[in-house]
């Protein structure tokens, strides 16, 4: 279950910590497995890797989130014996931010949840793109800055890419989560100063769905900040999975201690 949905290019013997990226709408787990090689050697890195896309494009995309949350935590539930952040960017934030909540309904919270590029739950969603003919779609793709035009040129390509970025796009366009109990772990969020599809405002919103610290962090850029400024970023990521780490080995020694 774990080998289908996470790609770890870089496997350490005994983390810390773990850090567990969850793409975009369209994305796929190889351009964020590649931060590994970035972080130190006691950190982990893995990415998720949905289904109808690159290694797993025989299985079906997602049409249902509750489905695609509850694949994605059963891989993770493994990972959760040592400190796990989830960091999720635009598409993936819903995704880490639902998963967050159903590993906590598990017994197995994450311990931290960085979300980036992407409203609170609580604001309603936006956007009929999974509705627009393929030409508009890839348009917003590329006016977003995450795929080049000239890789959509080619018809082939395309009916191979699209169907997996409409599914996600479907999902991501159509969720909207009322107000619900927070999650107990910190919530960091992060955005692009110039990123269209979320401001300072929708970002800082998430600090209601949690009860334990939130920070907002923001970068010069816009929807796809991080490609131009990946070192910044990875920082910020490794300070944070640094400073889980330490809080949770505390929290399972004081837990021991209790017991």
């Amino acid at each position: 279950m774990t080998d289908a949905w996470l790609r770890c290019r870089t496997p350490r013997h005994s983390p810390s910590a773990r850090l567990v990226c969850l793409p975009h709408a369209g994305g796929t787990a190889g351009p964020y497995a590649a931060w590994g090689a970035g972080l130190s050697d006691d950190m982990e890195l893995s990415a998720v890797q949905y289904p109808g896309r690159e290694d797993r494009l025989a299985e079906p995309p997602a049409d249902d989130l509750g489905t695609l949350v509850t694949g994605l935590s059963a891989a993770l539930l493994p990972l959760t014996e040592r400190p796990l952040v989830l960091f999720g960017h635009s598409f993936g934030a819903v995704v880490a931010y639902e998963t967050a909540r159903r590993l906590t309904a598990w017994g197995a919270a994450p311990d931290h949840l960085v979300v980036s590029g992407r409203r609170a739950p609580s604001l309603p969603a936006c956007g009929d793109m999974h509705t627009r003919p393929d030409d508009d779609l890839v348009a917003e793709l590329v006016r977003l800055g995450g795929t080049r035009g000239d890789v959509l040129a080619d018809s082939a390509v395309r009916d191979v890419y699209l169907p997996a970025v409409r599914a996600d796009f479907t999902l991501a366009e159509t969720y909207h989560r009322p107000a619900s109990p927070p999650l107990g772990c910190p919530v960091t969020a992060v955005i692009g100063r110039t990123d269209t599809e979320v401001d300072e405002a929708q970002a800082r919103a998430w600090n209601a769905h949690t009860t334990g610290p939130f920070a907002l962090h923001a970068f010069p850029g816009g929807h796809f900040y991080f490609t131009p400024r990946r070192e910044p970023v990875l920082r910020l990521l490794a300070d944070i999975t640094r400073s889980t780490a330490a809080t949770g080995v505390r929290a399972r020694l004081e837990s021991e201690n209790l017991s």
